[in-house]
């Protein structure tokens, strides 16, 4: 089994990479660069699981169609896939304020990166008959919950949920399954030293999500197991 994980060299990514190689998955830790892959491969490796590493920019389209040939001529397929890259560059910024190049950047990451992966892992997945997307958003990728400020990562995870909706209704009866994940205010470089989580526990969440048994959700945007307003 075959599991990968993008933004794999830090917080949760990091976590979910390690628990996905405890229960038994081959990971392939994607991040931007080489050393930070094969980082997170080594840790891996010396805990006792199967990791390699994987030099990956999800803005670039083009890394990511030779990261579906090189997993294609290695293993033949993928069974999971974690979306969990992102960056939020925008924090406590109006739309007013917000740099055109910042907008751009931050959609390319988190949603077109996102939809890019899932275009090229999922033939991989339709081949094994088996597969599990997991798209790490936030609680303020809900229309529900979403206020000011911060519009570029707002809107990129509402996209992302959105996305979501629509691949899980895509591949229905493929024994596929798609859902996002709120991990919460997690303890990460991104959401800082004051937030409420653990990065390991909310981890467990999206590794929860990427190993669902068939009779799991689909199509959902989940916080700690259960469905949240998109």
């Amino acid at each position: 089994m075959l599991a990968v994980v993008t933004g794999s060299n830090r917080g949760l990514g990091w976590h979910v990479a390690h628990q996905l190689a405890e229960k038994g998955y081959h990971v392939i830790a994607a991040a931007r660069q080489h050393h930070q892959a094969l980082e997170v491969a080594r840790s891996i490796r010396q805990q006792g699981g199967d990791a390699s590493p994987f030099a990956l920019d999800v803005a670039n389209g083009e890394q990511i169609i030779e990261l579906a040939s090189w997993i294609t001529e290695l293993f033949g397929g993928v069974e999971v896939l974690v979306n969990n890259a992102g960056i939020f560059v925008d924090q406590g910024q109006s739309l007013t304020d917000i740099e055109l190049e910042a907008w751009n950047n931050t959609l390319a990451v988190n949603l077109t990166g996102a939809m890019l992966m899932c275009k090229y892992m999922l033939p991989l997945m339709r081949s094994g008959g088996y597969g599990r997307i997991v798209n790490v958003s936030s609680g303020y990728g809900s229309l529900q919950e979403s206020g000011g400020l911060q519009a570029a990562y707002r809107v990129s995870k509402a996209g992302m949920n959105g996305l979501t909706r629509v691949l899980a209704a895509e591949v229905e009866g493929d024994n596929i399954k798609v859902n996002s994940v709120c991990p919460g205010w997690v303890r990460t470089d991104m959401g800082g030293s004051e937030a409420s989580r653990d990065p390991a526990e909310s981890a467990q969440w999206i590794t929860w999500a990427a190993t669902l048994d068939d009779d799991g959700p689909n199509g959902e945007f989940l916080r700690d197991g259960k469905p949240i307003p998109l």
